[in-house]
């Protein structure tokens, strides 16, 4: 299980056109040479290819890491699920078996369910309203909450993006065409509500296990940001995309509390400024790269096409979705993703 290095992450970037886009020009900066080991060693692992932004950018911070604390801090990034999958690293951030972890909110979810807020469905109406909820006070209110689980999530939020709908049998174009929709959704009990409130018949599988999933027919549909469709080749097993834009949902960049207090207050200083300030730039590179993928979608051979969110949103209110997940996040968090976001429920 080796970790990032500059070689397989410029190979792996050469053979993704769109992602190569990214700007990359100083991003893969030698590690500074000491004589000793370094006095903490973190492990940090996710889900996703090394090309994404995503591992791009969070090996630039490493890089700057080691650089500006001399070596004492060394970050060794584990991509692609080499860790495990999503449970299972959230599982080992929380015993301390890796110290740094990005889980979707989604993800993230399943042990602190008020993260899972951003994820309401049709709730953001663009990344104006995102940033405003996440960066203020919608996000320091989940912030405390992961803090409970004796985590440490960092103040920038990364980008996932807005989710998109692909299908192998038709195009999802009104509420309507989710009907008994056979759709791959995270193991999210928000996830699983939202489809089932749209008339579909989700199943939650991780992520590693969506294309087999998806070539074998054991689901038609599946939903996630546009470049995680590019980057995991979906579109060799679905045939249309529909732009949804159901959910947004972003990573928490987390850190195992134990390890997070056993940095000196200096180096935790450093960190954090890199990490954060990393994530600001990943959030850039993902506007860049969404704004390039539809059209190398096409190209691969997805039909691409954009249904409005108002029978969406008439049916998720209809039956009773917004209602029940107010009263289950609680009034006082519902009321700051409101205040962002306008009138849900």
């Amino acid at each position: 299980m080796a970790p990032v290095t500059r070689r397989s992450a410029i190979r792996t970037l050469s053979a993704l056109p769109a992602i190569a886009a990214v700007p990359a020009a100083g991003v893969f900066s030698a590690l500074p040479r000491t004589a000793r080991a370094a006095e903490f060693s973190y492990k940090y692992g996710n889900n996703l290819p090394l090309g994404h932004p995503l591992n791009i950018r969070a090996q630039e911070a490493a890089d700057r890491i080691a650089k500006e604390t001399n070596g004492r801090v060394e970050i060794k990034i584990f991509p692609n699920n080499q860790l495990g999958g999503d449970t299972d690293m959230l599982a080992q951030v929380r015993s301390g078996g890796i110290e740094f972890f990005t889980p979707s909110a989604l993800v993230i979810a399943t042990l602190v369910p008020v993260a899972a807020i951003n994820a309401v469905g049709f709730a953001f109406a663009d990344y104006k309203q995102v940033w405003a909820a996440m960066d203020g006070k919608l996000g320091a209110h989940v912030r405390g909450a992961i803090a409970k689980s004796r985590l440490y999530a960092f103040e920038k939020m990364w980008d996932n993006g807005f989710r998109q709908t692909t299908s192998s049998k038709a195009a999802v174009a009104t509420a309507k065409d989710m009907d008994g929709l056979k759709i791959r959704v995270p193991v999210s009990p928000l996830s699983i509500s939202m489809f089932k409130g749209l008339g579909a018949a989700p199943a939650s599988l991780q992520f590693s296990e969506v294309y087999s999933a998806l070539q074998t027919k054991i689901v038609d549909a599946q939903e996630n940001p546009l470049p995680i469709i590019q980057v995991a080749k979906l579109f060799e097993v679905q045939k249309f995309c529909s732009l949804t834009n159901h959910i947004w949902d972003g990573y928490w960049f987390i850190a195992n509390g134990r390890a997070w207090d056993a940095l000196p207050a200096d180096l935790r200083t450093v960190v954090a400024r890199a990490i954060n300030e990393a994530g600001l730039q990943q959030r850039e590179d993902i506007r860049k790269l969404n704004e390039s993928v539809v059209g190398d979608l096409q190209a691969k051979g997805l039909t691409i096409n954009r249904p409005a969110a108002d029978s969406f949103r008439a049916k998720l209110r209809d039956s009773g979705f917004y209602g029940e997940w107010k009263g289950r996040f609680g009034p006082e968090a519902w009321a700051l993703l409101e205040e962002a976001v306008g009138k849900l429920a």
